[in-house]
């Protein structure tokens, strides 16, 4: 009897099939396409209300101190939550305490439709900042859950596009649909973005870490092979903290459009590259990645010293946005592959806790650093600073 004879072709297609599936899986399944539609929905409700609410507030009380405290209150209980979510979700479950994420998130923007004073808007931008913590710490974690270790880079990738998309359409149509048709449409806009994600919450599978496993954020920032990864990705979004908020500033007067054109490059070739980065890495690991990210995220920025050349300001948003995301995807993949599923949690709050915290003290810092010397040396130091950070990821690839 022949090979032929017992193993027809279909069989034989059949076995081959399942050999390369079990080489190669597949990333999506419903539970993480449920995972996406809740986080793209917070996604589309924190950035469709970014820079509204702090316009929002200054019609109500004249003058940027309001706005920007907006802003500061939202972001302050952003970091709260993402400190203390990983042990809400060992204790309640990832699913429960999503649910509730997205609530606080998306609910209090209603709120805002009657907020007519400084205090009641500054209340609403505080709760919104906890279910915002909330959900990004409990999305990441959750797509680390759900995605084969094989192909983890590119499922990561993937995230970062759901998430990434919402930040360069959801914000400026924010602004664009306040201007045409008032606050009230955006808020209501806002909630309904999250209460999509609500609805795909009881789909989920009901995980969770022992609680006894759990770590804490304060037990991973004692996890050197946690801490290094994660400290060289504070470089990089501190440098995305200047570059977001200065970059408009610091061009001549009669640049147009070009300020717009640049951040609007940097967040496209950033999402490009971060999935980009997860395939590669599936392929030969993240690590050789991570200071090439750095090099580049720190060539893009000091090129912007050059701001009165609209070419370097340009090819300087497209080559740090290019580091910035290879940077993003490379350091989640090593914290999620040095822990173990109990420790996803604060894996996620510890590297959104790098970009939130990052962002607010790259900005800060580098307004007084500007005052002192001007934005061309202040951006050239900056990327000395994103350069430092080349010496704790050699250090971890030596140490791994």
């Amino acid at each position: 009897m022949t090979v032929a004879a017992t193993n027809p072709p279909a069989q034989r297609f059949s076995a081959r099939q399942q050999q390369v599936e079990v080489v190669r899986p597949r990333i999506m399944s419903r539970p993480l396409a449920l995972v996406f539609v809740s986080c793209f929905g917070a996604a589309v409700s924190f950035y469709l209300l970014l820079s509204v609410v702090p316009l929002y507030a200054t019609s109500v009380v004249p003058g940027g101190i309001g706005a920007g405290l907006t802003t500061g209150a939202l972001m302050v209980s952003t970091v709260a939550a993402e400190l203390a979510t990983a042990r809400l979700a060992a204790r309640f479950g990832y699913r429960s305490v999503l649910a509730a994420g997205l609530l606080l998130l998306g609910l209090p923007a209603l709120a805002l439709i009657r907020a007519a004073s400084m205090p009641a808007i500054l209340a609403v931008s505080a709760v919104r900042g906890l279910g915002f913590g909330i959900t990004v710490v409990v999305g990441g974690a959750l797509v680390a859950w759900l995605i084969p270790h094989q192909r983890r880079g590119e499922g990561l990738g993937l995230y970062g596009v759901v998430v990434g998309v919402p930040s360069v359409a959801a914000l400026p149509l924010g602004v664009w649909l306040a201007g045409r048709a008032g606050y009230p449409p955006v808020f209501v806009a806002g909630a309904l973005a999250t209460l999509v994600g609500v609805a795909a919450v009881p789909g989920l599978p009901a995980l969770a870490a022992a609680p006894r496993e759990a770590i804490g954020v304060m037990a991973g920032l004692r996890t050197p092979a946690l801490l290094r990864p994660s400290a060289a990705f504070s470089a990089t979004t501190m440098a995305a903290g200047v570059v977001l908020t200065f970059l408009p500033l610091a061009l001549p007067r009669g640049s147009g459009n070009l300020a717009a054109l640049g951040l609007l490059v940097q967040a496209l070739v950033a999402t490009v590259s971060r999935w980009w980065a997860g395939r590669y890495g599936d392929r030969h690991g993240p690590a050789g990645l991570l200071v090439p990210g750095l090099l580049a995220s720190a060539a893009g920025v000091l090129a912007l010293a050059l701001v009165a050349s609209p070419a370097a300001v340009l090819v300087g948003m497209a080559v740090f946005g290019a580091g910035f995301g290879v940077a993003q995807n490379v350091t989640l993949s090593l914290m999620f592959n040095r822990a173990s599923t109990s420790g996803y949690g604060t894996v996620s709050a510890l590297w959104n806790l790098a970009y939130d915290a990052g962002l607010g003290v790259g900005a800060a810092g580098f307004g007084l650093l500007a005052a002192q010397t001007g934005y061309p040396i202040a951006f050239a130091l900056t990327a000395a600073l994103v350069l430092a950070a080349v010496s704790p990821a050699l250090h971890d690839r030596k140490a791994r």
